[in-house]
């Protein structure tokens, strides 16, 4: 029994050494930050976690092997001790064995310290520092926790349809455990969200009432959880949580405290609105029990709305608008063989959706191309004009040349044909994949008279158009939507869709004010040409009004 005490103290002491070095290998990395909102790096750490997985294996055979030979040796003079003991001086009256006794201690015992001094996790450890600086940080992982709580919102998910894996259109095994739940509230909780720290702390405690096991304890829940209903304002509730707590932890340092304030609390509540005290709801806590605090974005509702494929205004009469053609571009040499499929979207605006866009080899190429150089996606501040990252845009972009790759000038080219509008003035192709739970919320494509600098230093006016490739299907979520007049596009793989952001006099058309809804489910890769007014005065010129 000692020695298994024994043995568990080294193990335990070594797993420590193994632990501390880890941290120093964490603590002087490079930060990289900001993985989680591209999936298609993401799909790097898969492989780099499976290698680790194998080097972790090596580490584990090494150590067994390395045990082995110890309880080899532990065997050998445990065999030899036991005859020694019995009679030292009748064992050491045999020259051999008095001389076997110092060549043990004087070499043997010396070659079994270094063995035991061995460590076999040096390999493991190296790994580990050579991978650790690509790991996703604090930063990543707080963001993709806020990405499931958008999710949440967005698409009207409880927690226990994310905890369960149960999304829209699949069944997964991708579980979430009694201490991910915890976590995910406690981010929420740590960014004074309380409205999403209750929804995932509840179902933390749900799923540990339930007899699942966890490593945190059930205090350390109904402590956070007490709190964030407080926050949320509803003391019986609270004070319910807060008993609960005090009976199976009657030392809590804040329990009893936070039960006695707010008793008190709810006591004058209830004696300045002359009122009798009502015992808290026994329905358990779910989307829906508390309202979800407004934020910056007015017209957040319509958005999600859309988003979820409700409140769409496509009704009978604008659908009889609608129609489909072949787009030969006013007789263009290149596509009068084979025009290009072109599909009306919306009436007015005017939004058409062109079939068969891009390849599948065009698309693999581009990917291939703006993979390495994909960079957290900016937006442009309107008070002072400077590009910066943005917690309503969760994507990464690279920007392609045409000069890099015949590919890329001919779907230039190609937009130029369909358009018939220059690109010669376009800014560079953009290539954007979205992370998790990425998004763009509504904003506009083209400049606005109160940040008249936007693309001066292009000097080649404002954005007159836009042209959006999809490059991938999207099993669920990441559809294009227009809040101001109820529309939603859904991805579909080689396909584009173009409108005008400005009328015919360079007037900006505030309908198009247009988002990029969260990604539920899969990978979504787009790509922008955004085409400026210089050029386009014979191709498009102006109207006669201002909104022409």
């Amino acid at each position: 029994m000692r020695k298994q005490v024994t043995h568990r103290y080294t193990m335990r002491k070594f797993l420590s050494s193994v632990l501390w070095a880890l941290l120093f290998c964490c603590c002087c990395r490079t930060s990289q930050a900001e993985i989680f909102t591209s999936i298609s790096q993401m799909t790097d750490l898969i492989y780099t976690e499976k290698e680790l997985v194998q080097s972790l294996r090596d580490y584990i055979k090494a150590e067994e092997s390395k045990l082995a030979a110890v309880k080899s040796w532990a065997n050998k003079l445990d065999a030899v001790t036991k005859v020694s003991t019995s009679d030292p001086e009748g064992y050491l009256a045999h020259p051999v064995n008095a001389y076997k006794l110092v060549k043990r201690l004087n070499t043997e015992w010396s070659e079994l310290e270094t063995l035991v001094l061995q460590n076999p996790s040096d390999g493991f450890i190296s790994n580990m520092s050579t991978h650790r600086q690509y790991f996703p940080d604090e930063e990543d992982e707080t963001g993709a926790a806020k990405a499931l709580m958008r999710l949440q919102d967005t698409y009207q998910l409880d927690s226990e349809a994310f905890s369960r894996g149960k999304l829209p259109g699949m069944h997964s095994q991708a579980l979430l455990t009694v201490d991910d739940c915890f976590d995910m509230g406690k981010t929420a909780y740590n960014e004074a969200d309380y409205y999403h720290a209750v929804l995932w702390l509840q179902q933390a405690l749900k799923q540990l009432d339930t007899g699942e096991e966890a490593e945190v304890p059930k205090s350390d829940i109904l402590d956070y959880l007490s709190y964030s209903v407080y926050q949320m304002g509803d003391l019986p509730r609270a004070i319910e949580l807060t008993r609960r707590l005090v009976a199976i932890d009657s030392s809590h340092e804040r329990a009893g405290g936070n039960l006695r304030y707010f008793e008190r609390l709810l006591t004058k509540q209830l004696n300045e609105m002359n009122q009798e005290y009502q015992p808290a709801s026994e329905e358990p806590i779910q989307l829906g029990t508390y309202s979800r605090p407004k934020d910056h974005l007015p017209e957040r509702e319509a958005y999600e709305s859309l988003c979820r494929g409700e409140g769409l205004q496509l009704n009978d009469v604008r659908r009889s608008r609608l129609f489909c053609r072949y787009q030969d571009g006013n007789r263009n040499p290149r596509l009068l063989l084979k025009p290009m499929k072109e599909e009306d979207e919306w009436d007015s605006p005017h939004i058409v959706r062109y079939l068969e866009m891009l390849s599948d080899e065009e698309i693999e190429k581009i990917k291939e191309l703006a993979r390495p150089r994909l960079a957290r996606a900016t937006v442009r501040d309107p008070k002072t004009g400077v590009l910066t990252t943005a917690n309503y845009r969760v994507s990464k972009s690279a920007w392609l040349e045409g000069e890099e790759d015949p590919i890329i000038e001919r779907v230039n080219q190609r937009i130029q044909d369909i358009t018939g509008l220059t690109v010669d003035t376009a800014e560079l192709l953009q290539v954007a994949n979205y992370g998790v739970g990425g998004q763009y919320e509504p904003h506009f494509d083209f400049s606005r008279k109160d940040e008249p600098d936007a693309f001066k230093r292009l000097g080649t006016g404002n954005r007159v158009a836009t042209f959006l490739n999809y490059m991938t299907d999207v099993e669920a979520g990441g559809a294009t939507v227009f809040p101001d007049f109820g529309a939603a596009i859904w991805p579909r793989k080689g396909t584009a869709v173009f409108w005008y952001n400005l009328f015919r006099s360079g007037e900006g058309d505030y309908r198009t004010r247009h988002a990029a809804c969260p990604v539920l489910v899969g990978s979504k890769w787009v790509s922008n040409k955004w085409i400026h007014e210089r050029g386009q005065e014979f191709r498009r010129p102006c109207g006669l009004t201002e909104v022409d």
